[in-house]
């Protein structure tokens, strides 16, 4: 007996034919192959099960003051539509506190996709059976697994919301990375004609794993979750950030074709541009893209000046609005993390890489890329 989701995929008709065209492959071996990732992806979302794990999960929250903004335009999208987020990636701790800006304010939670290596052991449970965490292997180039993946998706999207991250992984350089097609195509193949796509920005003054993400500049492999986890709290230790979480205005999908490649392409690249303008422009990082090697304070403020100037005429989501107050709210959190030092009014920089993970947030922002550090 096959549950009805499994019935719904098998009968999607990209999987069937993917049945009928295999090569060296008997057919029952595929759909017992198709059935097997289908169980993989199966997830479960228990409502009450899940506020109340903000309660063992309140060590690393209560080091996160989460500010959210733009909530009208989902509070105005759930009430007619299907909703798809779409949220850049900056740390583990998103999947903490972007949910939560949701359920805090008494909207319908969202599945969630998240990496397959956060599956592992007594987690892999509470994603699966509570949190309704969908599995994704990122690197598989399997075409069993692609294409079930996408026909699971897409029967999901006409029951639940939907909230995935457009870049992927998360971003090790700290820069908006180039959007990802595979789940935006997966959603616009449920048909819905109701269905909407809410760009979601997630900004912290400082990212968790920082240290390790600067030192890593890009991911070769999924790691296991449990050493993540090891180094988020030791990087914990003395650890406190804002998280804005910014939502946009909804993106109507219905002109857009699924199965037109150049179309999916091009309603990502709006979703990303989107995201990226609504990115709240925090002081650690002015700070960080006018940092030189060693700059004297007021020198800083000027820079920091010109920088807030270009980055007001293209109306970026700006935290502060003078050089003074960027230097003032980033000078101590980036000299405790290790960052600069103040030697009597004279900021030099102490680690280059992680000021450059800091500076390269807001690139996508400036007109010349990489001109500031």
């Amino acid at each position: 007996m096959l549950d009805d989701i499994t019935q719904a995929v098998l009968a999607r008709t990209e999987v069937a034919k993917y049945l009928r065209g295999t090569e060296g492959e008997r057919a029952d071996h595929a759909r017992e192959r198709i059935c097997a990732y289908l169980d993989e992806l199966r997830t479960t979302q228990r409502h009450q099960l899940y506020r109340a794990l903000q309660h063992p999960l309140y060590p690393i929250l209560r080091k996160i003051e989460r500010i959210d903004e733009q909530l009208h335009h989902v509070i105005n999208a759930t009430r007619d539509h299907r909703v798809v987020y779409a949220s850049n990636h900056k740390s583990h701790t998103d999947y903490l506190v972007e949910p939560l800006a949701l359920d805090d304010n008494g909207i319908r939670p969202p599945l969630i996709a998240a990496g397959i290596n956060l599956f592992g052991g007594p987690l892999g449970l509470v994603q699966r059976h509570i949190t309704g965490a969908i599995p994704i292997r990122r690197n598989s180039r399997d075409p069993a697994y692609l294409v079930t993946l996408k026909a699971y998706v897409a029967e999901v999207v006409k029951e639940h919301d939907l909230f995935f991250y457009l870049e992927g992984g998360r971003s090790y350089t700290g820069e908006l990375k180039a959007a990802k097609t595979g789940l935006l195509h997966a959603a616009l193949s449920s048909n819905r004609s109701d269905m909407v796509v809410v760009p979601v920005a997630v900004a912290y003054d400082l990212v968790l794993e920082d240290h390790y993400l600067s030192r890593q500049g890009a991911k070769k492999q999924a790691r296991p979750f449990a050493r993540e986890l090891a180094e988020l709290v030791r990087h914990a230790v003395g650890y406190w950030s804002r998280a804005f979480v910014t939502f946009g205005a909804p993106i109507g999908v219905g002109d857009y074709d699924p199965q037109s490649r150049t179309e999916v392409l091009e309603l990502a690249r709006l979703i990303r541009a989107r995201i990226g303008l609504q990115y709240k422009v925090l002081p650690t990082a002015l700070f960080a893209a006018a940092m030189r090697p060693s700059i004297a304070a007021r020198d800083l403020e000027d820079r920091i000046d010109q920088l807030l100037e270009e980055l007001a005429v293209k109306r970026a989501n700006l935290a502060v609005t003078s050089g003074r107050q960027a230097v003032e709210q980033a000078a101590g959190p980036l000299e405790t993390r290790g960052v600069i030092v103040n030697e009597r009014g004279r900021f030099r920089v102490r680690d280059r890489g992680m000021l450059r993970y800091y500076a390269k947030t807001i690139e996508h922002l400036l007109a010349t890329p990489g001109r500031t550090h």
